[in-house]
């Protein structure tokens, strides 16, 4: 008698279940977009390790998720612009756990000030900690998704990198060069069974608004959040920018922008480039007052 095997079919995940990884790595965990990220993804029961400059506020983030569950969180003291200690936090992160699903490449600087005031430095530390670091969490993330054929990257962008920004150069060119970046990756990481996503909010209440990077001489504090605010008069929540970023990530999109003004304002880049330019003068003209 000649035996036959009954052939199965698997059920399909369910397609309104939350993106749930299991282990993820945030970086800028200790404040704005990145705790919000964090909280979200440890409410959701993942493991996740928070890594920031700031050590008391990562850990004080960290032990506060952990204490609220179902999942958990740990806490790193980091420089992401030390690509050594930034690539043996993944691959201590995937000896201890065994995976990493989700690699969130969020601490970043606002830099803003007038063209002619920025020095050496700003354009360093705009390249090392807004670009390379990206770049860096992105190589060693990706050995390890490539080899078990599934992952995902979000790397947070901003509305900066997709339209241009008057008084904010090295942030801007940071931004598009991330936007860039991991638009370029997207196509050969599809084949690896990873999704490279970039994150391009509008302006979002966060830290980093009110705290630009070594302000220059012609900063006036608060300048930069009027002038937000000029553009979106309400600013948006890290807390709404992390659920659209989990969403966005589940749907494999390539750029993640959210709030209207970055969809009418990129959109507006693309199809109407000089009314843009013609706005960025107004906010130069209005940031040298």
């Amino acid at each position: 008698m000649r035996l036959t095997r009954r052939k199965t079919r698997s059920t399909p995940p369910d397609s309104r279940a939350p993106y749930a990884p299991r282990v993820s790595i945030v970086t800028g965990g200790a404040s704005g977009i990145g705790a919000a990220l964090a909280t979200e993804l440890v409410a959701r029961g993942g493991t996740v390790v928070l890594a920031d400059l700031d050590g008391p506020r990562v850990e004080a983030v960290a032990a506060r998720l952990t204490l609220g569950g179902p999942g958990r969180a740990t806490a790193r003291v980091l420089d992401v612009t030390d690509r050594i200690a930034l690539t043996d936090l993944v691959d201590g992160t995937v000896r201890m756990h065994g995976r990493l699903d989700l690699m969130c490449n969020n601490a970043g600087i606002l830099f803003t000030g007038p063209f002619a005031e920025l020095t050496e430095r700003h354009w360093d530390t705009a390249l090392a900690v807004n670009l390379r670091a990206v770049v860096d969490g992105t190589a060693a993330a990706y050995r390890h998704m490539a080899r078990a054929g599934q992952g995902a990257i979000l790397n947070t962008g901003s509305l900066a990198g997709l339209i241009p920004g008057a008084s904010m150069t090295p942030y801007v060119t940071s931004k598009y060069a991330v936007v860039g970046f991991t638009q370029a990756l997207r196509a050969e990481a599809h084949r690896a069974g990873v999704r490279v996503c970039v994150l391009c909010p509008g302006f979002t209440e966060t830290p980093l608004i009110d705290a630009p990077f070594e302000p220059t001489a012609s900063y006036r504090s608060g300048s930069f959040r009027t002038n937000a605010r000029l553009l979106q008069p309400r600013l948006m929540t890290p807390e709404r920018v992390a659920l659209a970023a989990l969403e966005g990530v589940a749907k494999n999109r390539g750029v993640i922008t959210v709030g209207a003004s970055a969809a009418v304002l990129s959109r507006a880049q693309r199809f109407a480039p000089k009314v843009v330019e013609v706005g960025n003068r107004v906010h130069a003209w209005r940031s040298s007052r």
